[in-house]
């Protein structure tokens, strides 16, 4: 099953740490290394070979990029990101706010079949080092591009570390990129799931309960909490399963198996539309499409791991 940096796997990019302090260092691999182009959250994205679309540093789309993030190294090539978001295209489609954007931008400067698209779109065909790559790029952009001012006292803050650290000039405070730890849940009671619809999904669209992680709270407790919030059902014995980067803007998945001690759902309305038990071939008839009033949730997500992994015997 493809899965952009998916759960279970080996870190692929070799992130090249003691590096990132190195300007000079990173210059010279700049020269001959290789930089992915993001305009505004988009990657580029090559659809003749379904991988990301990588540029060398001296290609006329960089010219005049912004920030350049140093991502670390694969194979003795130098990998960097940089922001293009100044480009304005000739015509962009105007496309109503939903769940996905799927218009694609093209640069005149880019090959056919190359353009910007959102990575929602492409994450189930991304490679591991490509997934890794996208994530990273994507979750550090974000983060600059809403943490331009010093927390502390307000100040502006400039990059440094390669992108890795944003530091304070007027207070000397330094800042780093934040992840936000996400649980996500597999419900079950004897053969049957739990399942629940946001509002904001598609019509039809379940998936497994999530949550954030609070402070000073851990992941067990996370998960017992969330489940019993949104749906009033209790949680028993919790298992760690597998995790996932999920950089809409800035989320670690750390998928969970939840011993479900009662059934009656009881939806807080703030956060469900609706939840359910399926059983196990009712779920399957959902991932297969034939259930018409329940679709599956959105491919290369770790939601559909792990039902996959259900559904197959291998997590019981």
């Amino acid at each position: 099953m493809n899965m952009f940096s998916f759960a279970g796997a080996n870190g692929e990019l070799d992130r090249k740490a003691l590096l990132r302090r190195d300007i000079g260092t990173q210059n010279s691999l700049l020269a001959q290394g290789w930089v992915l182009p993001v305009w505004r959250g988009k990657l580029a994205f090559d659809a003749g070979t379904d991988g990301l679309a990588w540029l060398p540093a001296q290609h006329p789309v960089l010219a005049d990029a912004g920030m350049r993030l140093f991502l670390g190294q694969s194979e003795n090539r130098a990998l960097f990101a940089a922001d293009i978001s100044h480009w304005q295209p000739t015509a962009v489609a105007s496309q109503t706010p939903t769940f996905l954007d799927s218009t694609v931008q093209q640069h005149p400067a880019l090959a056919n079949g190359v353009g910007f698209v959102d990575l929602r779109n492409i994450m189930t065909v991304l490679s591991p080092l490509d997934g890794e790559c996208a994530a990273t790029a994507k979750a550090l952009l974000s983060w600059h591009e809403s943490h331009g001012f010093c927390s502390r006292c307000g100040a502006a803050s400039h990059i440094t570390d390669g992108g890795w650290q944003r530091k304070c000039p007027a207070c000397l405070a330094s800042h780093f990129p934040r992840t936000d730890p996400v649980v996500i849940m597999l419900v079950t009671q004897n053969d049957r799931l739990l399942l629940g619809r946001s509002p904001e999904w598609p019509d039809g669209m379940y998936s497994l309960l999530a949550g954030f992680v609070e402070p000073g709270e851990v992941f067990e407790a996370a998960v017992r909490r969330e489940v019993f919030e949104e749906t009033g059902v209790r949680v028993g014995a919790v298992r760690y399963l597998a995790s996932q980067p999920w950089p809409f803007p800035a989320s670690l998945m750390l998928g969970a198996l939840a011993q479900a001690q009662s059934t009656q759902i009881t939806l807080d309305p703030h956060e469900l539309q609706d939840a359910i038990w399926l059983t196990r071939q009712e779920v399957l008839d959902v991932q297969l499409g034939r259930n018409p009033g329940v679709k599956a949730g959105r491919k290369g997500a770790i939601a559909q791991y792990l039902i996959q992994e259900w559904l197959s015997g291998r997590i019981d």
